[in-house]
C-alpha cells in the first residue's frame, strides 16, 4: 500500500469493508504488544494474544500474520498521550512504529487515545481475581482490547449519527 495509509477514526467509519473483515487492536509496550481483535458485527473487542518484541521485522512480520488470519481491515494502534493531552516521547514511539508498519500493511492504520487503558485492564484483572502472574501476562492483550473498544464505541456513535 502507499507510504503513508494513516487514517482517522472518522475516514475509517466511512471506509467500506467486506462482511467479515475485523479490526485488530494494539497496545504497543516495550517489551510487549498486546493484539485485540473485534467481532465481525464490530461491536465486541477481546484480547487475542501478547507478543514478545524483539527486531521490527519480526514483530511486524507476526503482527501482519496476525492480520492477515483475522482478516483485518484497519489497524488500531494505542497512542499514549499525557494526561494534559501532549505527546511525550512514548506518544512519538507509538507513532513511529505505525509510520514504519503502515507501508507493510494493506490496510490504514488509526491512532486511539489510550491514557488510562493499562490501568482499567488492571483493576478489570484484580476484580477478576486473577493473580498477578496471571495479570503480568494477559495485561497487554487487555489492554489492546480497551483501546479497540473505544474505537469501536466510536465507530458505533458516527455511525447512529450518520442513520436516518
Amino acid at each position: 500500500m502507499a507510504a503513508s495509509n494513516t487514517v482517522t477514526i472518522e475516514d475509517l467509519a466511512n471506509t467500506t469493508r467486506a462482511p467479515q473483515q475485523r479490526l485488530i487492536g494494539l497496545d504497543l509496550g516495550t517489551k510487549t504488544i498486546g493484539v485485540a481483535v473485534s467481532d465481525v458485527e464490530l461491536r465486541v473487542a477481546t484480547p487475542l494474544t501478547t507478543i514478545r518484541r524483539t527486531k521490527f521485522k519480526a514483530d511486524a512480520a507476526e503482527l501482519l500474520r496476525i492480520a492477515e488470519n483475522e482478516k483485518a481491515f484497519a489497524i488500531v494502534i494505542g497512542l499514549p498521550l499525557n494526561m494534559d493531552g501532549s505527546e511525550g516521547p512514548r506518544a512519538q514511539a507509538a507513532r513511529a512504529f505505525g509510520r514504519n508498519l503502515s507501508p507493510l500493511l494493506d490496510v490504514p492504520v488509526v491512532y486511539w487515545d489510550e491514557r488510562l487503558s493499562t490501568v482499567a485492564a488492571e483493576r478489570a484483572m484484580i476484580e477478576a481475581d486473577l493473580s498477578r502472574k496471571k495479570r503480568a501476562e494477559r495485561i497487554d492483550a487487555a489492554a489492546a482490547a480497551i483501546i479497540l473498544e473505544g474505537a469501536l464505541g466510536r465507530l458505533a456513535n458516527i455511525g447512529s449519527a450518520a442513520a436516518p
